[in-house]
């Protein structure tokens, strides 16, 4: 089940740019403009965790995240604040509010979403699946669901143990000796070209709408996951 975020900002760039990024590692993402709207929302569907501007309009992120204290119901629902004030007092202020943690403007995505994950494992401990991201891929190893650029993947469990290793190593080149180690095991006998049997296989479920593959060979060396090159 994909974990719920309801953003409120009131910055239309802003709350589209965290709407599409959060889609994209595999949240269910609603935005609300102001605070009065973003109450009504939470009243609506309870989500699993709010982004909460400071300077929002109608009702302030402060007074919205001292309501939703106030609620029993809401009482534990984890809230990340999003402001540009940076002055320690007001984090302090922020943070005595009830919000779990605080983030300055600008902010980057990778930051955010290390942030989200580190309230939901402390606070929702049973959503914080082990989701792990890297580029436009997202492999969630609890539901063993593949998504690239918010399309599913579908991986036997070969290619699935093979992205998941390489997904943990960004970047690394391993050689077809260590692939068979990592993803076969030492103690199985697998020749060593039946790991470009599998890369190949990898390689084709993830070409997903003409995007570059993420597999790349290393001439004499073997294979890494890179998305940049």
């Amino acid at each position: 089940m994909q974990p719920y975020i309801l953003v409120m900002e009131d910055e239309d760039a802003l709350s589209t740019l965290l709407q599409y990024n959060l889609e994209k590692e595999g949240y269910d993402v609603a935005v609300a403009a102001d605070g009065e709207e973003g109450l009504m929302q939470v009243d609506e569907r309870m989500p699993d965790i709010i982004l909460l501007d400071w300077m929002l309009p109608k009702v302030s992120g402060i007074e919205v995240c001292r309501r939703l204290r106030g609620r029993p119901e809401t009482r534990n629902l984890p809230i990340i604040m999003l402001t540009a004030r940076g002055e320690e007092s007001d984090r302090v202020r922020g943070l005595d509010t009830g919000a779990d943690d605080y983030l300055t403007k600008p902010f980057s995505m990778v930051e955010l979403v290390a942030r989200i994950r580190a309230v939901l494992r402390r606070i929702r401990p049973g959503l914080a699946d082990d989701r792990v991201g890297h580029g436009d891929i997202v492999i969630d190893r609890v539901a063993h669901r593949v998504r690239r650029a918010g399309t599913e993947v579908h991986l036997g469990p070969t290619e699935f143990r093979l992205l998941d290793h390489f997904m943990r190593h960004p970047g690394r080149v391993f050689s077809r000796e260590q692939l068979l180690d990592a993803v076969w095991g030492s103690d199985v006998y697998v020749e060593a070209r039946t790991v470009d049997v599998h890369v190949g296989r990898l390689r084709k479920a993830l070409d997903v709408g003409g995007s570059a593959n993420p597999i790349r060979t290393v001439r004499s060396a073997g294979y890494s996951l890179d998305l940049e090159h």
